[in-house]
């Protein structure tokens, strides 16, 4: 595939939001594939599916799966903007919001029957795609995310930030 041409790594975060994290779990499967190659090149700063010690610090890319339903995910979705240099949404509800906007949608009638739980739990009045609350950099679409077209924006994202070259 590629050479490492420092022994610096992508410093990666990995964020869930509103979703059924299939995505999550397409990235897992590939690191079942690409684990041996990645430790060398990637530092997953912040992947709570990964590790139980994450750091919110400074990261390359953070890759932002699911939709944005609360102003507390909005806040850690800006927050995560200002960390990384780059951003990738990960997965449909990322990138167009759905299906787990599917709430913005409701009649009237359906709307009186939820509304307590969006009291309850504090959501915002609609749903939002990642690029409605944050510069969105790249986007890998699907539900669950094209496991190709993921593999290309990481190994597009190594040689961008100068970690390894091709060949």
């Amino acid at each position: 595939m590629t050479e490492q041409t420092t022994t610096k790594k992508l410093r990666v975060g990995w964020f869930s939001f509103s979703c059924c994290e299939d995505s999550t779990v397409v990235m897992t499967e590939l690191l079942n594939d690409h684990w041996q190659e990645w430790k060398k090149f990637i530092d997953f700063r912040h992947a709570r599916v990964l590790k139980s010690h994450n750091v919110m610090d400074e990261m390359d890319v953070a890759f932002v799966e699911g939709a944005i339903a609360s102003q507390k995910h909005m806040d850690e979705l800006k927050e995560i903007r200002a960390k990384a240099k780059k951003i990738v949404a990960i997965g449909a509800c990322a990138v167009v919001g759905m299906p787990s906007g599917q709430r913005n949608q409701f009649d009237e009638k359906t709307w009186a029957e939820i509304q307590h739980l969006i009291d309850r739990f504090k959501h915002l009045p609609k749903v939002l795609k990642v690029a409605d609350v944050v510069t969105v950099d790249a986007s890998v679409g699907g539900c669950p995310m094209n496991p190709d077209q993921f593999l290309a924006v990481v190994s597009g994202a190594l040689e961008e930030f100068g970690v390894v070259s091709k060949k």
